[in-house]
């Protein structure tokens, strides 16, 4: 609950108990009036203090739901990320093998894709594919995610 209602709660019940409180008294005025002759009558004087105690615990109330009702509420910080344009990244293959790079262009152009994917697409064998995979991964080119009975490559970040 937000603290600006709460405030208005807690304004309303002390405007509540101030009404009761009141209400007691003249009550209790009424009964008193008949009751006690001598000017300081230690019974009513019980029942002021009782009162004042009251009006000051509701005056606390009323102080701390205004601080609730007047109170800022807390800014939310709303960070949006600015799309940036992926950038072409730069390898420099002029190390590599011809199948290797033929390998890493395709895995550039899918930036992920299923070895099983890969061994269609290039038309090389399972165990050439894994030879060359290793390769490009001790190169830090690409990593290799298991992903069930298959691997997913993705280039390395």
């Amino acid at each position: 609950m937000d603290n600006k209602y709460v405030g208005y709660i807690l304004l309303g019940v002390s405007a509540l108990i101030i009404l009761y409180i009141f209400i007691f008294q003249s009550m209790i005025n009424e009964i008193d009036e008949g009751s006690c002759s001598i000017e300081t009558c230690p019974y009513h004087a019980s029942f002021n203090k009782l009162l004042y105690l009251s009006l000051s615990i509701v005056g606390i109330l009323i102080i701390v739901g205004l601080v609730l009702v007047l109170s800022k509420p807390k800014e939310r910080i709303v960070i949006k990320k600015i799309m940036q344009r992926p950038h072409k990244i730069k390898l420099d293959t002029s190390f590599l093998k011809p199948e290797e790079k033929h390998v890493l262009n395709i895995v550039l152009e899918n930036k992920a894709i299923f070895q099983a994917d890969l061994i269609e697409k290039t038309g090389f064998g399972k165990a050439k594919i894994t030879r060359i995979l290793d390769r490009l991964e001790g190169h830090n080119f690409i990593e290799r995610k298991r992903r069930g009975m298959t691997n997913v490559v993705v280039l390395k970040q």
